[in-house]
This record gives structure tokens, sequence and C-alpha cells, in this order.
């Protein structure tokens, strides 16, 4: 069971290992620049939030940024090249691989990468700051993670087999996944919206993202409405992501 996923997932960390080096060198500077910035440069200004010293509030949410945007990238560019370029998606067509074999190895391979990347974010916070974790509060944190990195990973998949020109994946990125990051919450506390408003930006993915994340890896408990959110959002992701592979495929 799920022999072609992983082997599609074992290909794409072998292509990750030739250039880990590289990769992490450039996905460590910007949410470091961001939280030395944001982090040191308002400290004077904004010194908590919800009684939360301000360092430590953008803390998360610049680790699980790291995550998702990695899942993303990874899965999108990813398909859209082995589709577009390599032809390895046909070649995958013709062996015993089935649609959910590639769809679900795509995902083990945005999330790992999330994992890697993420993880290596917070290490680096953790070696040059002061931003500390109760431990025990790491297998909620990491259960929030796995489920957000699993939605953008099918975004991801979604985006990579719909579009032809690899300029409209960036416009993607440009126009909906990072409005919807700074939306949700990563620098402010979501009260600061007006209460018309707050509702709708309390049902975005993003904002379950962030904000469980947030709660997971400072208290150890997502709550429940966001928990509902994440899983809701992995499964329809996952369910789209299937369909419009398997209909691109059959054109």
């Amino acid at each position: 069971m799920f022999k072609g996923a992983f082997s599609i997932w074992g290909r794409d960390m072998l292509v990750l290992r030739r250039s880990i080096v590289s990769e992490l060198v450039s996905v460590v500077a910007y949410p470091l620049t961001l939280y030395l910035a944001f982090g040191f440069g308002l400290k004077g200004y904004i010194t908590a939030v919800n009684g939360v010293p301000y360092p430590l509030f953008i803390a998360p949410g610049l680790i699980s940024m790291t995550a998702v945007n990695a899942a993303f990238d990874e899965s999108s560019w990813s398909m859209w090249f082995h589709r577009r370029v390599q032809r390895t998606i046909e070649e995958y067509r013709v062996t015993p691989v089935t649609v959910y074999d590639i769809v679900i190895g795509k995902i083990f391979s945005g999330f790992s990468q999330g994992a890697v990347k993420g993880s290596v974010v917070f290490l680096v916070i953790l070696a040059l700051t002061p931003f500390r974790i109760d431990y025990t509060h790491l297998p909620s944190y990491l259960g929030c993670i796995a489920l957000s990195s699993m939605t953008f990973s099918c975004l991801g998949t979604i985006c990579g087999t719909v579009i032809d020109k690899p300029e409209n994946i960036g416009r993607v990125q440009s126009v909906i996944i990072v409005p919807l990051i700074f939306m949700a919450g990563i620098f402010f506390p979501l009260s600061s919206y007006p209460s018309a408003i707050l509702p709708l930006i309390e049902l975005l993915p993003t904002t379950a993202v962030f904000e469980g994340a947030r709660d997971a890896l400072l208290t150890g408990a997502v709550p429940t409405h966001y928990l509902v959110n994440l899983v809701l959002s992995a499964a329809v992701s996952f369910a789209v992501a299937v369909y419009v592979f398997n209909r691109k495929m059959a054109e």
C-alpha cells in the first residue's frame, strides 16, 4: 500500500539532498530577517500581545510560515516541472503508480520539506534569540503543522497541475498565498480587526494554521474550532487535488 507514493517521495528527497545547503540558506534568511526586524525592531514599542512577549508572539508564526511555504513551493513547482519539463508524470502513468500515489507522494514531499526547513528555522531562532518553549507542547504543534502542510501541499499540487505558465504560479503566491498568510495574525492579534470582518478572518484556513500553531506551541493545545478547520481544509484540499489531477491526466 502506498508503495508508489513512497517511491515518488524518495525521488524528491534525493533531489532535495543534492541542494540542501543552498535551499536551507535561502529558506532561513527570510523568516530570520523578519524576526530580527519585527521582534527586535518593535520590541521597544510593543512589549507584549495578550500577555505574551512580542518576540515570543511572532516566533511560532514565522516557523509555521516557513513550513507551509516550503510545502506549497515544493508541491507546486515540483508538479509543474515534472509535468511540463521533465515529463516525469507521463512516465509515472505508464507504471503501476496510481493517481492517489502521485498526489500522496507529492504531499509527503511537501510535508517533508516543510518539516526540515521549519525545524532549521526553529533551531536558528532558538540559538540566536531568547525564544524558549515547553517541549511537551511539541506533539500538538507538530500535529497542527502536519495538517497545515498537507493543505498547502494539496494547494501546490493543484496549482502545479492546472497552471501551464510558470510565472502564473508566482502570481498565485503573490496575490493569494502571501496575503492570506499576512492577514492571519502572524504579527498582530486578530482583535485588531474590526468586529464586522473578524468572523470572516477566523474562518480562513491560514488563521487556523497560524493561530492554532501559536496556541499549540505556547499552551500545548489547539482550540477546537481551529482543529476542525485544519482537518476539514486538509480533507477538502486533498479531495480537490485528486479530482483535478485525475481530470488533467484524462485530457
